[in-house]
């Protein structure tokens, strides 16, 4: 028997919802790529290039615990290509502003996805 406060939406089309949203609850400067997890159909892959000279690039897995709750979960923080320690403060205070953008996120979303 499915649970009654799950997600019901096609993945590609809550990317898409997800790709137009975002930007509006980041940092003007901040750019976003959003796509569908291929293993994970309740989950999103979110990409940040935060904007300034350091070039960081955040990847979050975005999962749907349900149809109104994610759960943000870093992957990796990379500058230049590279992975870097994701442990100092400065990238902390990042991490914690993008996850909180995440939320306002999926938050503005819930229209869409809760049934």
């Amino acid at each position: 028997m499915a649970k009654s406060d799950e997600l019901r939406i096609d993945p590609q089309q809550l990317a898409e919802a997800w790709h137009r949203t975002l930007p509006e609850t980041m940092n003007a400067s901040d750019r976003c790529d959003v796509q569908k997890d291929e293993s994970d159909p309740d989950a999103l892959r979110v990409t940040i290039h935060s904007a300034g000279h350091q070039m960081y690039e955040f990847d979050f897995k975005v999962t749907y615990v349900d149809s109104r709750e994610v759960a943000v979960e870093l992957i990796d923080v990379e500058k230049d290509n590279v992975a870097i320690d994701e442990r100092t403060d400065p990238i902390q205070q990042l991490i914690h502003d993008y996850k909180r953008h995440i939320h306002e996120c999926a938050q503005a979303l819930q229209s869409l996805t809760h049934a």
